[in-house]
Formats: C-alpha cells, sequence, structure tokens
C-alpha cells in the first residue's frame, strides 16, 4: 500500500485555522492552549511537517507520537522540540483530553537575531521522540510560566520592544531546556550507564569482527542506529558522562584496536590502515598521532 507523504504545515496561521483556532495575533509566533484545541482526528494531520519551530510540553497525552521510527508513549510534564522541516506522527485516541502548552515560532522571527544562529547550537531539536525532556513539578511550573509570558508579550500592544522581549523570553527557555535536559542525564544514569555499556560492547564487536575492513570506520550515525538513540542524543549524554563524544569514543576504541596490532603484529602501517578501514594512511597516520601523542612506527619502536 501507498504510503500517504506527511502534511506540510507552511505558516502559523494555516496551523491556527487547520485546528479551528482563532487567527493568530502575531504571525510568525503563537503560544496554544492544548485545551483550546478540539479537532484531532483529521487523518491528513496523523502525519505533519512543520515550516517553524515547534516547543509542547504536553499533560493527559492519550495516544502515540512518532519521530523516524520510533514511538512514544507520553506521561504528564513531558516536552519536546521540532525544528522546520521535521515529521511528526501522531496516533490518537478517540477520548484524548490534552493539555499543557504549545509555542510555535517562524525562523523568519530570529531572522535578524543572534538566536538564528544560536538555535542550532541547541541539539534537542534533532531528539527523538522517546528522548523527550521529563520535567519535575517545579520545572514544569518554570516552562509554563515562560510560556505564558510570551503570549501575555504579545496579547499586549505591539510596540518596538515586542519582538526584542519575546526572543528574550525563547532565549531563556532554550537555556534552561538546556539545563535540564543536563539535569535528566545525570537523574537517569542507570538509564545511560546500559548505553554507554551497549556502545562498548557494539564497538568491540565491530573492531573483532572485521567488520571495519569491510564497512570502514562507524559513523556516529551507525553507532546511533543500532542502539536506536538520535545521534545528538547519544553524544551529549556520552559527554554528559565521560566528557567525550560519540565520535571520540569510536576513535579511541579504534586506536586501542591499533595499537594491539602494532604490538602483535609485523603488518606495516599502511596494512594496518587498510585493516582498520582507512583508504589512504596518512588520515591513519594523523588520527593516531593525535590520539597517542606518537606515530604508529613510534608506538610500535617503543615496545622493541
Amino acid at each position: 500500500m501507498k504510503m500517504q507523504p506527511p502534511y506540510n504545515m507552511f505558516s502559523i496561521q494555516e496551523l491556527h485555522r487547520t485546528l479551528e483556532l482563532p487567527k493568530p495575533e502575531h504571525p510568525l509566533v503563537s503560544v496554544i492552549n492544548f485545551e483550546d484545541i478540539k479537532c484531532y482526528s483529521e487523518d491528513y494531520l496523523r502525519s505533519v511537517s512543520y515550516n517553524f519551530y515547534c516547543i509542547s510540553i504536553k499533560r493527559n497525552f492519550k495516544g502515540k507520537m512518532k519521530y523516524g521510527q520510533n514511538y512514544y508513549d507520553y506521561d504528564d510534564g513531558i516536552m519536546t522540540f521540532f525544528a522546520p522541516g521535521q515529521v511528526v506522527s501522531t496516533d490518537i485516541a478517540p477520548e484524548l483530553e490534552l493539555s499543557g502548552w504549545w509555542l510555535v515560532f517562524h525562523s523568519d522571527f530570529i531572522q535578524r537575531y543572534p538566536l538564528a544562529k544560536t538555535i542550532r547550537e541547541y541539539g534537542y531539536f534533532s531528539y527523538a521522540v522517546n528522548e523527550a525532556l521529563h520535567l519535575s513539578e517545579k520545572e514544569e511550573a518554570m516552562v509554563t510560566g515562560i510560556m505564558k509570558n510570551i503570549r501575555d508579550e504579545y496579547h499586549s500592544r505591539i510596540d518596538a520592544y515586542s519582538q526584542n522581549v519575546i526572543i528574550s523570553h525563547i532565549e531563556l527557555l532554550l537555556n534552561y531546556c538546556d539545563r535540564f535536559y543536563n539535569r535528566q542525564f545525570i537523574t537517569r544514569k542507570n538509564i545511560n550507564h546500559d548505553l554507554l555499556t551497549r556502545l562498548e560492547l557494539l564497538l568491540s564487536d565491530y573492531f573483532v569482527n572485521q567488520n571495519v575492513r569491510e564497512n570502514g570506520v562507524p559513523t556516529v550515525q551507525f553507532v546511533s542506529e543500532q542502539l536506536n538513540v538520535s545521534p545528538n542524543y547519544l553524544s551529549d549524554m556520552l559527554r554528559s558522562l565521560t566528557g567525550q563524544t560519540t565520535q571520540q569514543h569510536i576513535h579511541d576504541k579504534l586506536i586501542e584496536k591499533a595499537k594491539e596490532i602494532l604490538t602483535t603484529t609485523s603488518l606495516s602501517v599502511g596494512e594496518i590502515a587498510y585493516q582498520l578501514g582507512f583508504e589512504y594512511p596518512q588520515s591513519f597516520n594523523k588520527l593516531f598521532k593525535n590520539k597517542a601523542g606518537v606515530s604508529p612506527l613510534e608506538f610500535r619502536q617503543s615496545f622493541n
């Protein structure tokens, strides 16, 4: 059966119209109370690509939300973040009574501000739904308060300062969420340590089973897919636990394997580079010296 393509939601005005809400007071930014939305059942809304940023905090969600290939069942106090162009698929229960808040803003709204560039640094816009932000009651109240402040600002008479104030609130919200995600990495240590253990086993098996010769050095994308998490989430989680990104963990495991081969075989450096998935020995030499502080030959000679 042919899959129906996602519905492209191009503007905030179209979003309001589709959800049978009053016309937005500002064409580029809006804060929506989920309790005001009554129409969720339209089939074409089950898979949507929004052309603007979406930040939501949901309560009493009955149904499932899909991002990529992952489904997530919602609890109270859950936040999700979507950048323009990402596809969100939702299966909604008929008895749905959803509460919470939904901040949407178009990239044009922040275009002339530093936020237009720095927003790319907030990695959680690339997290999957099953990596949503779980809030405490205090955190939830803080997030809700900021969203209401944004709504109150454009409810007031718009003047030369309105956009500056709203963008300041958005930046404040993003920075708090950055902090809350890092807190989540700490408070969910058991889950994250399990993920770290699985990563170590995955990389060990990859290098031991000669997959690296056939398929090259594993990419962050490949590793994250094997662990069923998004690349950004995996790197951020690892950085919080170990101070290193996924890429650095991959390189460490590769250099560990290279040292083993250098000290237990008589293979040339070029042969070792090929065995470890490098097309050019120079690339292997550069990485090895960067990580080990000496060249592969110097490392081997130190054992003779």
